[in-house]
């Protein structure tokens, strides 16, 4: 492709570009608005006077409980995902044993398993457990149905992992345990990076789960608390932008900063090397 042709693809990308970030643009300059701006002038004026104390409203109305809660339940899940989803994709991947196909089509089974179909069956099991209205069962949610995706995604890169390194590890005494942790794991950061992002999106988006098992404003996260300061700031429409910049935001950094990573370890888990 000659240099006119380049330039075209690069123009064209960059409008596609502009035209997908302009949306959030729009509604960050949105929530530093008042009524009188947002109604009387062009909703594509710049605001006159910055009213950051849209964003004070409503973290002080209450909606910093809900982000905390969103940062470690998320957190929290991620973490148990991506160390169970590594403990069984090495389990079955670099150990040999009868079962280890059928067990891994178990949990590839769970990639076929609707949302919607297993709410009832779970709110039943939480309530039999007495864990409704309890923010365990949001973890333990996210983990089960987070785990079959961070195992397909960890399987390819498993596989790729030379067996010289643990035969010299066994050689020198190294227990299965240790093996493990201090060795295989420290070898797949790459590609755990890439799936603690992709568990971050979903948990952090996440809104089904959440909405039917949790009724406490203490437990709710930012999606689902939201809708609580959509209708006490009904009238104040720069403060629901406020808040909708908020739950956006996390997200937004975590594709500026590591979108990058998501490739890398995708690519390199596909590859054979």
């Amino acid at each position: 492709m000659n240099r006119i042709g380049y330039t075209v693809l690069y123009v064209c990308l960059g409008l596609v570009a502009l035209f997908q970030i302009f949306p959030i643009v729009w509604l960050f300059l949105f929530s530093l608005k008042d009524n009188r701006e947002i109604f009387s002038g062009s909703p594509f004026a710049l605001p006159t006077e910055l009213k950051w104390e849209n964003y004070a409203k409503v973290w002080e109305g209450g909606i910093g409980v809900y982000f905390f809660n969103s940062v470690w339940i998320t957190g929290l899940a991620i973490i148990l995902t991506v160390l169970l989803a590594s403990m069984a994709t090495f389990a079955i991947t670099r150990m040999h044993w009868k079962w280890s196909g059928f067990v891994l089509g178990l949990f590839m089974v769970g990639l076929m398993i609707p949302i919607h179909s297993a709410l009832i069956p779970l709110f039943s099991m939480f309530l039999n457990v007495n864990l409704i209205d309890h923010p365990l069962s949001i973890v333990i949610t996210y983990t089960a149905y987070n785990l079959p995706i961070t195992m397909m995604i960890l399987l390819g890169f498993y596989y790729t992992l030379p067996r010289e390194i643990e035969e010299a590890a066994i050689i020198d005494g190294s227990s299965i345990h240790r093996l493990f942790f201090q060795i295989i794991l420290p070898m797949t950061i790459p590609i755990m990076s890439t799936t603690v992002i992709i568990n971050m999106i979903y948990n952090w988006n996440e809104f089904v789960f959440v909405n039917t098992f949790i009724s406490s404003d203490k437990y709710k996260t930012l999606t689902v608390g939201i809708q609580n300061f959509i209708g006490q700031y009904m009238t104040d429409w720069g403060a629901i932008g406020a808040t909708l910049i908020i739950s956006v935001l996390p997200i937004l950094l975590a594709f500026i900063f590591f979108s990058n990573k998501v490739v890398e370890g995708i690519s390199s888990s596909a590859v054979k090397g």
